[in-house]
């Protein structure tokens, strides 16, 4: 009863395995099956360069790395991540290559054989600090959306990434893009935040007499609307020559919020 209240609480953590050897993937792959309310692979690799394709292009949370690394270019990169870190295991039937594992910060090391208890006890620690970090980080946004308040202001949106919070003036903001779990800030300046926030709860922060969503992955500042074109679509091109579609469904409420007339 225990283990399924913890459970109904957890979001899956998104995790990779880079790995030559099959019987770890198979094993994480029958844990995932088994256990898919905690954890899902989102993708796996034999070799570094694949698996450093996947971490950028999937944003996984938690990286399963088996694999003797000769350097510290694989942990260079990592650094150099525009968004959140994912979290490391590290997998070995060498116990002293624990040491390197918890040099680069890694959550936990599991020594082969692999057993279930242990993957499960990793995955929970990647969980339990996941939780603790994004705890930490809506304290410090809730922080500063209430000083917003108690200064009248709504000029600024506070923009997170799990190592850092920025405070982005709205006016600069051209559009906002899903990605995945993540949000992408489009600024004027032709630079690009990556949140570790989601754009549904953008919707909601957003000041709602600029910003309209269009789409269910655009989110767009009507201050940087160049020119709407309904030939072959209805479509809306920014400032920055940025040409967004706007859905079916939203285009009623759209010339609404624009004060458009058909």
């Amino acid at each position: 009863m225990r283990q399924q209240n913890t459970r109904k609480t957890m979001t899956p953590i998104n995790a990779i395995i880079i790995s030559e050897e099959k019987e770890t993937l198979l094993i994480l792959r029958k844990f995932a099956e088994e256990n898919s309310m905690i954890m899902e692979i989102i993708g796996d690799a034999e070799c570094i360069t694949e698996g450093t394709m996947i971490i950028k292009s999937k944003k996984p949370d938690v990286i399963f790395l088996d694999m003797l690394l000769q350097d510290d270019l694989f942990f260079e990169m990592l650094e150099q991540l525009k968004f959140s870190i994912p979290k490391l295991v590290f997998i070995s039937d060498q116990k002293d290559f624990a040491i390197k594992a918890f040099k680069h910060n890694a959550i936990d090391f599991l020594l082969k054989p692999i057993d279930f208890n242990a993957i499960i006890l990793a995955v929970y620690k990647v969980i339990k600090i996941r939780e603790m970090e994004r705890s930490y980080q809506n304290q410090k946004i809730n922080s500063i959306n209430m000083l917003n308040s108690v200064n009248q202001s709504n000029d600024y949106v506070a923009v997170a990434s799990l190592e850092k919070i920025e405070l982005i003036p709205m006016a600069d903001i051209v559009f906002c893009k899903a990605d995945g779990k993540y949000t992408i800030f489009v600024l004027t300046n032709g630079s690009k935040i990556m949140s570790s926030r989601n754009l549904g709860e953008y919707s909601n922060i957003l000041d709602n007499s600029y910003f309209f969503r269009i789409h269910h992955s655009y989110i767009i500042n009507l201050r940087h609307i160049a020119k709407i074109s309904k030939k072959d679509g209805y479509f809306c091109e920014l400032s920055n020559g940025a040409i967004i579609s706007i859905a079916k469904r939203r285009q009623d409420d759209f010339n609404k919020f624009i004060k458009l007339k058909e």
